[in-house]
C-alpha cells in the first residue's frame, strides 16, 4: 500500500510538472551513447597540468575563448596550446553579453576571428545564461544572430550550452530543432530523462561542478560527451611560433626588494598565480635575477563569467552573507566551492565563483 501511494505522489507531481510545462514536456536522453569523459575551463582553474588530465582519462577538453566583444580568457592561449599537445580533443566556448542583435554580430565576429584558423575538435559552445531583464523572444534573436554568423564565418557548426530551466523555458523550440544543446544538470544523466526541455537529446552533459582530478588545483566542473560533438574533419593542429603565443604571457626578472605581492598587484595577477606557474613552494622566499613566468590580467573582475558560474571579486566591506543573497544561493554553497574554512573571515579583491 505504502508502495502505490508513493507511485500515485509521484504521478500526480509528474502530471503538474508537465501541466505547467505543457509546451515542452518531453523526454531529454543523449544523442547516442555516453563515451567521452570532459571537463570544461578557464582563467578559474589557473595553471593546468594537461598531460596529468589527460592520465587521468579525461578525452575532451572545452576551453573559455572570450567574453563579449573584447575580452580574451588570459589562458586561452595557454590551456589550448596544452590541452593540444597533450593530445585532449578540444572544443571552444564564448560568453554572450550581447543586449541586441547588433552586439550580438560584433561578439560573432570577435569570437570568429579568435578561433577559425586553430585545430578545434568539437562544436564551438555558446555560453548566454545571464539575460537581464531581457525577454525571451531577444534572447532567442540574439542567439540566433550569434550562432547564424559565427557557422558562416568559421564554417563550424554549434552547440548551446544551457541549464535545464532555460533549456525549457527562455531558449525556443525553433532553435533547439537547428542547434544542439550541452545541458547543465548535476547528478546522474539517466535522471534527466522525462524532465522538461525543449530538446530531445543532449550532445553533452555537465553533471558536476566540484570534481577533482590530477593536473588541476581545485574544482572543475566535470562533463560526459557523445560522439556528435565532435567534428569529422579537424584541421591539423600546427604549435604557434613564440611570437604568436599569448600576449598576456611575460618572463619577470626578480630584482632586490621585490615581493611577489607587489609583482602581482603590478601585472594584475594574484600571488597564488605566479606560485603556481613557477612551482613556488613558499611566496615569501624569491630571489633576485629569478626569472618567473607572469600572465598578466587574471585577477579577474566581477564580470567575468564561467559556464554556469560567475567570478566575483569581493569589495570592500562585502559579507557572504550579502553575495549569497544578491545571487540567490547559500552562504554553504559558496564556502564549498570556494575552500572558505571561516564564513566570517573574507578580503577585498579576493575573487570567489559562485553558482548562478
Amino acid at each position: 500500500m505504502r508502495k502505490k501511494k508513493f507511485f500515485t505522489k509521484v504521478f500526480i507531481f509528474s502530471f503538474i510538472f508537465c501541466s505547467i510545462f505543457s509546451s515542452v514536456c518531453m523526454a531529454i536522453e543523449p544523442k547516442s551513447e555516453v563515451k567521452y569523459q570532459g571537463i570544461d575551463v578557464s582563467a578559474w582553474q589557473g595553471n593546468i597540468n594537461f598531460e596529468e588530465v589527460k592520465n587521468s582519462g579525461i578525452e575532451i577538453v572545452y576551453i573559455k575563448s572570450s567574453q563579449g566583444s573584447n575580452f580574451v580568457d588570459p589562458y586561452f592561449e595557454r590551456n589550448y596550446r596544452g590541452a593540444k599537445e597533450a593530445g585532449l580533443k578540444v572544443g571552444v566556448y564564448h560568453f554572450i553579453t550581447a543586449r541586441n542583435i547588433d552586439q550580438a554580430n560584433i561578439e560573432a565576429t570577435f569570437f570568429s576571428n579568435l578561433v577559425k584558423d586553430k585545430s578545434i575538435d568539437c562544436k564551438l559552445a555558446m555560453d548566454f545564461e545571464v539575460f537581464g531583464d531581457l525577454s525571451n523572444r531577444e534572447v532567442n534573436e540574439i542567439s540566433k544572430a550569434f550562432l547564424e554568423s559565427v557557422k558562416s564565418q568559421t564554417g563550424k557548426d554549434m552547440i548551446i550550452y544551457s541549464d535545464l530551466y532555460n533549456s525549457a523555458r527562455t531558449f525556443s523550440k525553433e532553435l533547439a530543432e537547428e542547434y544542439p544543446v550541452w545541458i547543465a544538470f548535476y547528478g546522474d544523466y539517466n535522471e534527466i530523462k522525462n524532465i522538461p526541455t525543449n530538446w530531445e537529446y543532449f550532445e553533452g552533459i555537465q553533471y558536476m561542478n566540484k570534481g577533482t582530478i590530477p593536473g588541476i588545483d581545485g574544482y572543475v566542473d566535470r562533463d560526459y560527451f557523445t560522439e556528435e560533438i565532435l567534428f569529422t574533419e579537424v584541421p591539423e593542429y600546427i604549435p604557434p611560433k613564440e611570437e604568436d603565443t599569448n600576449a598576456n604571457e611575460i618572463t619577470y626578472t626578480v630584482e632586490k626588494g621585490d615581493t611577489l605581492s607587489e609583482i602581482a598587484v603590478k601585472y594584475d595577477t594574484t600571488v597564488k598565480e605566479i606560485a603556481s606557474l613557477n612551482g613556488i613552494q613558499n611566496p615569501n622566499l624569491i630571489y633576485p635575477k629569478e626569472e618567473l613566468k607572469i600572465i598578466k590580467n587574471t585577477n579577474i573582475d566581477d564580470t567575468c563569467n564561467h559556464l554556469g558560474h560567475v567570478e566575483y571579486k569581493i569589495k570592500p566591506g562585502n559579507t557572504l552573507s550579502e553575495i549569497a543573497a544578491e545571487y540567490n544561493t547559500t552562504v554553504n554553497e559558496i564556502a564549498e566551492l570556494n575552500h572558505i574554512q571561516n564564513v566570517d573571515l573574507i578580503y577585498a579583491g579576493e575573487v570567489i565563483r559562485i553558482k548562478i
